[in-house]
């Protein structure tokens, strides 16, 4: 019996992965545990195993994307013929049987040369310019419907093909083109899915980290390396476990909140942004927080990284230490991401004194919908002060 190899759901908000290579060939015989393809996501690239023995068949192409639990492969014994379609759901339990498919009829031409439709339906047929008589009616009374013209439509578009858009007037030809596909299209997906389902709020703070990068050089000994943004993942550690409004996450129409905090740090890689997390951020030291963050940093540039790896994120850090500051964008699900921008030394007023200290500005986004800015800024000033004042986060 054929094997049917699945898209398997690789993180929690995922909806559908990119058959980015095949490592075996159409046709070769695969043994179970073998990887035979390599799935892209936004977040992780993941090898695909075979579940059991077989002569492997794909049925997509390198490139396509494919829903979770959608079939990619099957994996057939020899002489055995591929399925024609994937397995049927299984039956509805309910003892009321469903009513039978209705048969496909064409649509009527009475002797007057006149198809049998609705006015809404010849309306919509004419402004697209779909031939009326050449459709399968649905309506009542085998009547063609709105419904039958614009599937019509969506259909002949979609056997087109996807349109090239024309150079916009006044452009030169653009040098090369580049259809976004793989690991960006995942990213960009999840970003609009993040503002579209999201009321999406951010908030600045300037903060003096003079202290914190001196004691960090201090504690950076026997091979252990303190960056500064490790001692930004214990601050804000500290800070959500103080305020849990912020260490929260959306699911089922439900605020999720968690003792627990999970810190996601970016990544930025030449094909875009990936989020490892670091768990039960509170509960390390310093010297933890660096090992286990260059670890995951290091597995996301060599491609290693497994799914438990992104998982069960509740709040996120970006730094991007090119820049004094930007507006980040919340990881789909959780209530709050912080931007993280670069150190630099200004002169600020301390005890009515011009001096020069080593200042960072701070970007907390917020989803409006689960935190109000009373809160928000609340955190941020929390956090300001376990950076301050960083002797706690050291110990």
């Amino acid at each position: 019996m054929a094997v049917p190899i699945v898209m398997p759901k690789l993180g929690m908000v995922m909806s559908e992965g990119v058959v980015a290579r095949w490592a075996k060939a159409a046709g070769e015989t695969v043994r179970r545990g073998e990887v035979i393809a390599e799935i892209e996501t936004e977040k992780i690239n993941y090898d695909l195993e075979a579940t059991e023995d077989g002569i492997l068949h794909p049925v997509v192409d390198e490139g396509a994307s494919v829903l979770v639990d959608g079939v990619v492969a099957y994996l057939l014994a020899e002489g055995e013929e591929v399925p024609e379609a994937p397995p049927e759901p299984p039956a509805p339990t309910a003892s009321v049987p469903p009513p039978p498919p209705r048969k496909a009829r064409a649509a009527q031409r009475p002797a007057g040369g006149e198809v049998r439709s609705t006015p809404g339906a010849r309306r919509l047929a004419s402004q697209l310019g779909v031939d009326i008589g050449a459709l399968t009616p649905t309506g009542p009374g085998g009547r063609v419907v709105e419904a039958d013209v614009r599937a019509h439509s969506e259909q002949k578009i979609e056997a087109a093909g996807p349109a090239v858009p024309p150079v916009p007037p006044g452009l030169p030809e653009p040098a090369r083109t580049v259809a976004i596909g793989g690991i960006r299209k995942s990213i960009g997906d999840h970003m609009r899915r993040s503002i579209a389902d999201t009321a999406q709020l951010s908030f600045s703070l300037e903060v003096d980290v003079t202290d914190a990068q001196e004691m960090r050089k201090e504690a950076s000994r026997g091979g252990v390396t303190i960056a500064l943004a490790h001692v930004l993942t214990k601050a804000c550690a500290v800070a959500l476990g103080r305020q849990p409004e912020l260490n929260s996450v959306l699911g089922g129409g439900n605020i999720l909140y968690f003792d627990q905090v999970n810190i996601g740090v970016a990544v930025a890689l030449k094909e875009g942004l990936i989020v490892p997390v670091v768990r039960d951020v509170a509960a390390k030291s310093l010297a933890d927080i660096s090992r286990e963050t260059t670890e995951l940093a290091d597995k996301a540039r060599d491609g290693k990284l497994l799914p438990d790896d992104t998982a069960a994120g509740t709040f996120t850090i970006s730094v991007l230490g090119s820049v004094d500051s930007f507006t980040p964008i919340l990881n789909s699900g959780q209530s709050a991401i912080l931007g993280v921008g670069r150190s630099v030394e200004k002169p600020v007023v301390r005890a009515g004194e011009v001096v020069v200290r080593q200042m960072m500005t701070l970007s907390l986004t917020v989803d409006h919908q689960v935190i109000d800015g009373a809160v928000a800024a609340g955190f941020l000033r929390r956090l300001q002060q376990n950076i301050e004042r960083p002797d706690a986060l050291f110990k």
